[in-house]
């Protein structure tokens, strides 16, 4: 948004500009994700996993103006105006959404978060710790999204749908799909489009 302030910012008109900083809970997006999965016959999973990329803690510090970020241990867990803003919060609040309109139970579901890169906390539970605690605990069957890529690209298809899928066989998994992120639908361009009318 600096940029686009910065083109603006010598002109005697502006027009009206809106930004959309986040769409946690944005309808057409809930919908599609909750589609695609009912490709999948969720039953038959023993788990559901949300894995999220990940963000250094410190980043996550840096959005939070109320100054709560990570102060108690479900300080994202709801997203509240406080908290709006938080990347974490955001993901948990999307997270929410596709399992209420799959009817989900909460314990069938789990929140994650991948592609951590250095040694600096990153937001947690991280992705590969949760897989492997799922297979070791027993769950043979995984069924994963990936909600924060409205395209699938490399940390969706190779990082959780190949290394992450020899990963959870290894431990004693034996069968981890993903679902298949908004890619070029007809029905997302169509809802990207509108909103942007």
């Amino acid at each position: 948004h600096e940029e686009v302030m910065r083109i603006f910012s010598d002109r005697q008109i502006v027009p009206d500009l809106e930004f959309i900083s986040a769409y946690p809970t944005w309808a057409p997006m809930i919908e599609l994700f909750a589609g695609n999965a009912l490709k999948f016959n969720l039953p038959e999973y023993d788990h559901i996993l949300f894995s999220y990329h990940g963000l250094p803690q410190r980043q996550l510090r840096k959005a939070d103006a109320f100054h709560h970020c990570l102060q108690s241990e479900d300080c994202c867990r709801t997203l509240t105006p406080t908290n709006q803003f938080c990347y974490s919060a955001q993901c948990y609040a999307t997270t929410g959404a596709i399992a209420e309109r799959l009817s989900l139970a909460p314990e069938r579901y789990t929140v994650s978060f991948q592609s951590r890169l250095g040694r600096d906390p990153w937001t947690q539970p991280y992705t590969v710790r949760v897989i492997e605690n799922l297979a070791r605990g027993g769950a043979k069957k995984l069924l994963v999204f990936c909600p924060a890529f409205t395209a699938d690209c490399l940390e969706t298809t190779i990082e959780i749908g190949e290394e992450y899928r020899e990963d959870f066989m290894k431990w004693g998994g034996e069968r981890l799909d993903l679902v298949e992120s908004l890619n070029d639908r007809p029905e997302w361009a169509a809802a990207v489009a509108e909103r942007l009318r």
